[in-house]
């Protein structure tokens, strides 16, 4: 089946009380897939998903509909529905009736309704709860109820603005496998906003990382965790060591007094780089071995591994690994060439990846534990 353009945002820019929330803004969204809005608070995440819903009108731009500008039509004349944070039920209507309740706006027979409602509680595992009232439900159940009320006229595109916010972990995890599930069984078009990384990653066909009102990168969770374009996106999106580095030529780099064999081409012959290595992809070694030597100045044990930061010259590296070492040990680090990601300059280059305050964090935790 060919793919085409569902939701088109062109040249979109938002301002409240003179600040710019959007700043010529552009994102095409393809039919029948889960993509995610990934950044902090006041990025303009949630303000893209309420252009797109009709709450709200672009002071410059346009909203693309199947082809047909939306802009001025209003949010009821629209094929989309929302899901908030807040699920904003009815709680003196049943399970059956809150679902129900669209339909019935819609002048739909009794029968159909009955048949549609029945359908959307058995696809959300809510068979059997059709006379609940809405207060006797857990967190999860409301949840699932939000979800059937919003899916049973079919709307072709569905907005979840934080939707698990306020489920607790186990639940969260939960309900991102049946969201998913979910939207691959009705091929309905999922915009998702998150300030949540390992959310976006685990759910989304592709993940849009903002900031300060502009996209800072779209691409798959794949492209974004291994390929990051700036060190917002790298910081954002799981830990990262970012250093400056020089590229020397192509596939050939120099970073923390050392030069290593990197994949990256494309750069100028001395250009000023940051250079990103993921706290996995890092080997500790003795340090006779180690292409980089430094201190280790904190251990934190995780479960399934340990979280170790190393001092080297100063800069404070994070390092995770499954074997156990010491405060004050020296240590080798050794980085293979695949394990090397090269960005650009940008305006947050310097901002991130460095583990300075993160040790500090550690030892004024436990300064807290210990006066209480």
């Amino acid at each position: 089946m060919e793919k085409h353009n569902i939701v088109e945002l062109k040249d979109i820019s938002v301002s409240f009380d003179g600040e710019k929330v959007l700043d010529g803004l552009n994102l095409s969204i393809e039919d029948r897939e889960f993509i995610t809005l990934l950044g902090p608070s006041g990025c303009g995440k949630t303000t893209t998903l309420r252009l797109i819903a009709g709450f709200l009108e672009p002071d410059e731009g346009t909203v693309i509909f199947e082809g047909k500008n939306l802009n001025g039509v209003p949010a009821y004349k629209r094929q989309v529905n929302t899901i908030f944070q807040r699920y904003a039920l009815f709680p003196h209507l049943n399970v059956y009736e809150n679902v129900a309740f669209g339909l019935r706006v819609k002048k739909m027979k009794e029968k159909e309704i009955k048949e549609k409602v029945t359908e959307m509680l058995s696809l959300v595992n809510l068979s059997g709860f059709e006379k609940r009232n809405i207060d006797t439900l857990s967190g999860g159940q409301q949840q699932r109820v939000a979800i059937a009320r919003a899916i049973a006229n079919r709307p072709k595109v569905l907005l979840l603005d934080e939707p698990l916010a306020a489920l607790d972990l186990k639940l969260r995890k939960d309900m991102q496998k049946e969201l998913r599930k979910i939207q691959r069984q009705l091929g309905i078009t999922f915009i998702f906003v998150t300030h949540d990384q390992e959310e976006a990653l685990t759910m989304s066909d592709r993940v849009v990382v903002m900031d300060g009102g502009k996209i800072q990168q779209v691409g798959s969770p794949q492209d974004i965790y291994n390929e990051p374009q700036n060190a917002f996106v790298a910081d954002f999106i799981g830990e990262s060591n970012i250093v400056d580095g020089i590229m020397l030529k192509d596939r050939y780099v120099e970073f923390s007094g050392h030069r290593f064999d990197c994949l990256d081409a494309g750069f100028d012959t001395n250009e000023a780089v940051d250079v990103v290595v993921r706290p996995e992809d890092v080997d500790i070694v003795e340090p006779q071995n180690g292409m980089l030597t430094g201190t280790v100045t904190s251990v934190a044990f995780l479960g399934v591994h340990y979280e170790i930061i190393v001092d080297i010259g100063g800069f404070k590296w994070m390092i995770q690994t499954t074997d156990e070492h010491r405060v004050d040990e020296k240590v080798g680090l050794f980085i293979e060439p695949d394990a090397i990601h090269i960005m650009k300059k940008s305006k947050y280059s310097g901002l991130y990846g460095d583990y300075s305050s993160y040790s500090e964090e550690h030892e004024h935790l436990s300064d807290v534990c210990e006066e209480e």
